[in-house]
């Protein structure tokens, strides 16, 4: 049970975090997210989430938003490479589009992390 857990270690908490992802330049994007991704050395895969008032101007939405992700990321978190990734919303989704949405940010994840194999052969 403590291996779905999402601690402190397995987020990125510092704006030096964000901005080495965002340097580095190395993301996906479709309708509804933009993910960015950076490898690094901690052996596991940490998350930063950035969904601003452009995206919705009510905070419940915002935060609906991030539980969202949060939750897709503690429950995939073992199957992912080691690599810090930052996901910017784009665009709100209502619990009806749920399912397509987590779909969607599946296979922007599977993306970066055929990236990082074939960057690192």
């Amino acid at each position: 049970m403590s291996a779905y857990r999402f601690r402190r270690a397995h987020r990125l908490l510092k704006t030096d975090e964000f901005s080495s992802v965002f340097s580095l330049r190395m993301s996906r994007s479709n309708a509804t997210f933009q993910v960015s991704a950076r490898p690094n050395e901690l052996g596991h895969a940490r998350l930063g989430l950035v969904v601003g008032r452009k995206v919705h101007k009510r905070a419940v939405r915002r935060n609906y938003i991030k539980r969202t992700v949060r939750e897709w990321f503690r429950l995939n978190r073992q199957t992912l490479p080691d690599m810090d990734f930052v996901v910017r919303a784009k665009v709100p989704f209502t619990r009806a589009e749920r399912t397509e949405v987590i779909t969607a940010l599946s296979s922007l994840f599977a993306k970066l992390a055929r990236c990082r194999v074939s960057s690192s052969s």
